[in-house]
């Protein structure tokens, strides 16, 4: 994993696009929290605050490292880009920063070459919001993509395995909600396609 080795020398970042409600910055604290489970020394996850009303873009940041990390600012050269509404990328600052050897992941119904983003990193895409619906994800009218996108993090960039994202998930959430996001993450590992 081209990540890994990054963490010997600085933290590995990822930097995630939402809207707000989707769950983006629980999945910030998701794959933190499973990477020190995993045996990281050093993970931090941090929201952006802005105008964080139901539906408006919102941002987070994750950093993992495996010595204790200090800074908890905002990403701004993130080695990961995860976004969970692939509308969001018509904003520009989604792709800041992400350079060469990175990942953009993102939550949408096209393969990687069908959505066009052009740029040097590496791009997954995984219809995390059909999985979604088809599970009944939906929280007051709105598909709750987190825990989806988190099965196409892990399948194209190996951060931690699928067995400690499950652990971390049966530890957070309640026993009537743990099956059908450990089936939402699963299921969109499956169908992520990669292209680097």
């Amino acid at each position: 994993m081209a990540q890994k080795s990054s963490l010997n020398n600085r933290p590995l970042e990822i930097r995630w696009h939402g809207r707000g409600g989707q769950g983006a910055i629980t999945a910030a604290k998701i794959i933190a929290q499973a990477a020190f489970v995993k045996g990281y020394r050093g993970v931090t996850a941090a929201p952006s605050f802005g105008a964080e009303r139901r539906g408006a873009p919102v941002s987070a940041s994750t950093r993992i490292s495996s010595e204790p990390i200090m800074v908890v600012s905002q990403v701004e050269n993130p080695d990961i880009v995860v976004v969970l509404d692939h509308t969001l990328l018509k904003y520009p600052d989604v792709f800041q920063g992400l350079g060469a050897k990175g990942w953009m992941i993102i939550n949408s119904p096209l393969s990687p070459k069908e959505l066009g983003v052009k740029g040097e990193f590496n791009v997954a895409t995984a219809d995390a919001t059909k999985v979604c619906q088809d599970l009944g994800l939906i929280v007051a009218g709105l598909v709750i993509v987190n825990t989806a996108i988190l099965g196409a993090l892990l399948r194209a960039t190996k951060i931690v395995d699928l067995p400690t994202l499950e652990k971390v998930i049966r530890e957070r959430f309640s026993k009537n909600t743990v099956d059908i996001n450990l089936s939402a993450i699963n299921k969109t590992y499956e169908i992520t396609k990669l292209a680097k």
